[in-house]
């Protein structure tokens, strides 16, 4: 081959490899989500966000919280609730938070997943208010294919009790700065099921043994889920 045919060959090689990875990019849809935790002391555990097809829940209002949920609502860890996406075709991307969002702090995190994937992807984020038994912030069911380039969807996200653990608010059941007591229980002693959270007594409202002050209580909304598509 002359060195003109090399010179045309390697050009339109590295043209063609070029093309391929512009092509890669627009094969994918990248997503921000930003949490800003808006009560005054609850700090907020690792956040988890995951894209998942329309038949995967974190959890259900009313049904019984799985383990990775508990995990997370009685010791703020999400590692089970990641562990249990690995291998599971229903989810297309995970992310996770740095560490604790404290009271006034927002976080972004972001998740990427294929085009062809979007029309049946949904998004669900969750964390523990960690002055509590047992809370949970969380959004779920936000389609992502809804969402042009550049638009946002934004949520006022209540508190949720994860059924799991009674809301005693006792020396040494709070993980939190609060108390720093135990975490995670296997054994469960409370409804069962997942619902809206009642709220916090703390010793200011009446509950003499409540490790709890006034700053600990919450109304809702407890936080603010924004998701913007960037990409």
């Amino acid at each position: 081959m002359s060195p003109m045919n090399i010179r045309i060959a390697t050009l339109a090689l590295c043209s063609s490899l070029l093309l391929t990875a512009c092509g890669g990019d627009d094969d994918m849809a990248t997503f921000e989500l930003t949490v800003t935790n808006i009560t005054s002391a609850q700090p907020f555990s690792p956040l988890t966000a995951i894209a998942a097809a329309d038949d995967f829940q974190i959890f259900r209002l009313a049904d019984p919280a799985s383990e990775a949920l508990e995990q997370i609502a009685e010791g703020g860890d999400n590692s089970f609730l990641l562990a249990s996406t690995e291998g599971d075709e229903r989810v297309f991307a995970t992310a996770s938070g740095m560490g604790a969002l404290m009271p006034g702090m927002s976080e972004t995190l972001t998740l990427s997943l294929p085009v062809e994937d979007l029309d049946n992807a949904y998004l669900s984020a969750v964390t523990m208010l960690v002055n509590t038994n047992d809370a949970i912030t969380a959004v779920h069911d936000i389609s992502l294919s809804s969402l042009a380039m550049g638009e946002s969807h934004r949520v006022m996200a209540r508190a949720y009790d994860a059924g799991t653990e009674a809301n005693s608010e006792a020396q040494g059941s709070i993980p939190g700065p609060a108390d720093g007591g135990e975490g995670f229980n296997a054994e469960r002693d409370d409804t069962g099921s997942v619902r809206v959270h009642p709220g916090v007594i703390s010793m200011a409202g009446g509950k003499a043994d409540s490790v709890l002050s006034e700053v600990h209580r919450f109304d809702n909304p407890v936080a603010v889920f924004s998701l913007t598509r960037i990409e």
